[in-house]
């Protein structure tokens, strides 16, 4: 337990840590503080927060920089959003999000997190129904064909075909009036297993056809990106990592393999309003300079992804709790729209 005088100064030392990005004397605490303590009694508390964990001293620097704990500790219980009157709605409202195919809405909310918050913005899209809501096919040229696959939130799948056929244009349309009429509204799965004792009363050509469209819709739908990521490159101007290239090859590595994005983001659906994981203190962020801000979005009250901001530790928290607030409630509108 940490008494008031402890708490304030080491809420002094995060502000101020964030702010400049250089180790934090006793000299510029006391100022920082506006506390009147001796530069020695500062020294000594310091050093009871370096013995409790919550501050190191990097390599040879008489300042200290917060630890995973000590950022923890501040975060839990020391952080108070300060809202800046209307400076980020107004900015964020610049970016509105309109209600539009669910993808796009998604793309355009990765980018604005990452505007806003000149940090990387990802977003975990909705899990995709794999019924279908309507299907069409356009014919591109010989036995080359464009099916359009339209999912009931409004999602567009288009995925081109080689058939060992020439249809015509009537042949098309008779298809997807088929397929439209008969099966829209169930999964694709359930489609494949009814085509196959219902393609009797078809020409063979036509069901060749269908069951093609219901393979690549199977395929359209497995193979989509579950994380929609934006900014990376903005990480090689902050200065925790551009200094070591160790450091961002395994942060490119992480945008590029999404696996661990997804367990994150995953973990981060099941928990209500904004959430904070700062690197180092777990193995849910896999490197020790590296937070993530997180919050879920919902379509209809039901919760159907996350999105945040992936920044350094030493990230405004106060401003990233805010963009990432503002931003789920506007993908939750959005989307909600846009059924």
């Amino acid at each position: 337990m940490l008494d008031d005088r402890a708490k304030l100064l080491l809420k002094a030392l995060v502000e101020r840590y964030i702010a400049d990005g250089q180790p934090v004397g006793s000299r510029t605490l006391s100022k920082a503080s506006g506390l009147e303590l001796s530069p020695a009694t500062i020294r000594n508390v310091m050093s009871d927060l370096e013995e409790l964990g919550l501050i190191v001293s990097p390599h040879t620097s008489a300042g200290r920089i917060p630890t995973a704990r000590g950022y923890r500790l501040f975060v839990d219980t020391m952080l108070t959003a300060q809202r800046s009157p209307g400076s980020i709605e107004s900015m964020v409202a610049q970016q509105t999000l309109t209600p539009d195919q669910p993808q796009k809405v998604i793309s355009n909310a990765a980018h604005m997190l990452s505007s806003l918050s000149h940090y990387v913005g990802v977003v975990m899209a909705p899990r995709r129904s794999s019924v279908f809501k309507h299907i069409e096919f356009l014919r591109l040229s010989e036995r080359r064909l464009l099916v359009i696959i339209v999912s009931p939130e409004g999602d567009v799948q288009n995925r081109v075909i080689f058939t060992e056929t020439d249809y015509t244009g009537s042949q098309l349309i008779e298809a997807a009036n088929f397929l439209n009429s008969h099966y829209a509204g169930l999964d694709i799965d359930s489609v494949r297993e009814r085509l196959k004792t219902e393609v009797e009363a078809l020409r063979g050509e036509i069901a060749a056809l269908m069951q093609a469209a219901v393979q690549v819709g199977s395929e359209a739908i497995e193979s989509r990106d579950e994380v929609v990521i934006s900014g990376e490159r903005n990480l090689l101007t902050v200065s925790d990592f551009s200094s070591d290239m160790g450091s961002l090859r395994k942060l490119f590595d992480l945008f590029e393999q999404k696996a661990q994005l997804i367990r994150l983001l995953d973990v981060s659906s099941r928990a209500e309003g904004v959430r904070i994981y700062i690197g180092g203190e777990s193995q849910v962020v896999p490197f020790q300079e590296l937070s993530v801000v997180t919050a879920p979005y919902e379509v209809d009250g039901q919760v159907v992804g996350t999105l945040g901001v992936i920044g350094p530790t030493r990230m405004p928290y106060d401003r990233m709790i805010q963009i990432v607030d503002i931003t789920s409630k506007l993908v939750s509108t959005a989307l909600s729209y846009s059924k």
